[in-house]
């Protein structure tokens, strides 16, 4: 067990140093959903490193591919814009801004979108798997 205090928000006086410490930091349904959305990356792009950038879980192969991270009622999801303007048909039923996607709690994760995201990013930078 982390001797890190569980806290709703991934930001604040905690500097993480690996994805296992931020997901140490949340429990139950979001921690589930973390491990899911790790698994759903390593999946799609079995060769991107682990890192942690800006405070959050992030996946790099050349360049960085994604960032995550959890939020009271959402995984937020950062892919770049590119693949969100590719995406757009499929993302119309989330929230989304230029750069992020919010994977609200209360709905199961599409994980065959992240997946689809994730290989349009390897592509993207030119690790084409």
């Amino acid at each position: 067990m982390s001797s890190q205090p569980k806290k709703a928000s991934p930001y604040g006086s905690i500097k993480f140093d690996s994805i296992n410490a931020y997901h140490a930091c949340f429990d139950g349904d979001v921690l589930e959903r973390l491990n899911a959305m790790r698994k759903a990356i390593h999946e799609a792009a079995p060769e991107a490193s682990e890192t942690i950038s800006y405070n959050m879980p992030a996946f790099k192969q050349g360049k960085t591919l994604v960032y995550y991270a959890a939020y009271k009622s959402h995984i937020g999801f950062y892919p770049t814009p590119s693949p969100i303007q590719a995406f757009a048909a499929e993302l119309a039923d989330y929230t989304s801004s230029k750069g992020a996607i919010q994977f609200a709690h209360n709905r199961p994760l599409p994980i065959g979108l992240i997946k689809a995201i994730v290989l349009y990013r390897c592509n993207e930078v030119g690790n084409k798997v």
